[in-house]
């Protein structure tokens, strides 16, 4: 625990950096991603991004950013100087960690993995690629525009371009057994070497796939099939030296991702391009920040007033304190309940601690820190409503 320990003594200060665009709309995606079939002004879009970094910036002086993450949509759509503009913006109006991590988001289509050397070269040091299935008759159901061996070739070319790479995994797709889970799961380690990103497919309201599930046209695996694909991913991982640091994601150790920790750990980041959600802390309170999610309607908002806040809300202390217990829960390093306890006004309940101990949900650190156990994780909500109640 002693990272963690000085994790808290310097809090970690984040940018998160939305590109809205992508090619096709994946049939399971409820993200904020739109498709524009027109040709879309990156220079204007970059200039915009700047501007709100600096609007930010004024808000938020005097930050060291420690991560900085461009998530979408495809960020990989962006031409590598429209990444430079929106970094070199992050360095004029904030000091930048000299060991800062630059995440990108990238799909694995050969066209944009031959722009990985000019994202190296804009100043990104690290790249996360889409894969989300290692078989093509998944990738096309999931509605993917690449094939297995595109997905291969992209990670293959990350390798050569980036230290750190990581890629995304979904599981619990239609027809997939444990065994065949677990062949994939190995080819992936194989291929991923420092972190995994493995999520279950989620049937989301206002998808395709909503509509299909509903009508049966859809099947995913049943409860008792779907814990036991989790309980493979568990074991694979681990054993390869891959275990979960947070509950979808893996990695050896001291490769984490950075920027996703910033989240999970309560810590302050800010939220830049349409729908971006920040957290930021501003004269003694948290304020949770959200930008216009249509991406024309963001642009015009920043070249009106500076930013594409839509929603600006202070967080009372129950809602800090229930925040950090459900994103701080969802890591294997648990909270501190000191911590909640400072956030709340209120200790965490001792006789519902004892209950889910006894329980074999969560364990006491000798330390003081609690954390979520194996069985726990499969029922994490339950755990954090009963904590939380």
């Amino acid at each position: 625990m002693a990272s963690t320990e000085r994790h808290y003594g310097k809090r970690a200060f984040g940018v998160y950096v939305h590109w809205p665009f992508c090619l096709s709309k994946c049939p399971y995606c409820d993200f904020n991603s739109h498709v524009r079939h027109a040709a879309i002004d990156e220079e204007r879009f970059a200039r915009a991004f700047a501007r709100e970094i600096e609007t930010t910036a004024a808000r938020a002086p005097d930050r060291t950013v420690t991560s900085i993450f461009l998530g979408g949509g495809t960020p990989s759509l962006m031409q590598p100087r429209t990444v430079g503009v929106i970094l070199d913006a992050i360095g004029k109006h904030w000091r930048v960690a000299g060991n800062v991590e630059v995440t990108l988001e990238a799909n694995p289509t050969s066209v944009e993995a031959t722009r990985f050397s000019g994202y190296r070269a804009a100043g990104v040091n690290r790249v996360s690629l889409g894969v989300q299935a290692l078989d093509d008759a998944s990738l096309k159901a999931l509605g993917r525009l690449h094939t297995a061996r595109e997905a291969l070739d992209a990670v293959a070319i990350a390798r050569t371009a980036f230290e750190r790479y990581s890629f995304d995994l979904i599981y619990a797709r239609p027809d997939q057994t444990p065994r065949m889970w677990a062949d994939e799961l190995k080819l992936a380690i194989a291929e991923a070497a420092e972190h995994l990103s493995l999520y279950q497919l989620t049937i989301e309201e206002g998808t395709p796939f909503f509509g299909l599930h509903a009508a049966g046209k859809l099947k995913t695996p049943d409860e008792a099939v779907a814990r036991a694909l989790y309980d493979v991913t568990q074991e694979v991982c681990a054993a390869h030296g891959l275990p979960a640091y947070e509950i979808s994601n893996h990695a050896r150790v001291g490769s984490e991702c950075q920027h996703n920790l910033v989240y999970w750990r309560g810590d302050e980041y800010a939220g830049i391009g349409p729908g971006a959600h920040g957290r930021l802390d501003v004269d003694g309170g948290r304020y949770a920040t959200a930008t216009e999610k249509r991406p024309e309607a963001w642009l015009m908002r920043v070249e009106a007033k500076g930013h594409g806040v839509v929603t600006d809300e202070r967080l009372n202390s129950e809602e800090r304190a229930d925040e950090y217990l459900l994103m701080g829960l969802r890591l294997a390093e648990g909270i501190d309940p000191k911590r909640y306890a400072t956030l709340s006004g209120r200790a965490l309940d001792p006789s519902r601690i004892a209950i889910l101990r006894d329980e074999g949900a969560i364990i006491v650190e000798s330390d003081g820190r609690l954390r979520v156990t194996k069985d726990g994780f499969p029922v994490l909500d339950a755990v954090v409503a009963d904590l939380a109640a």
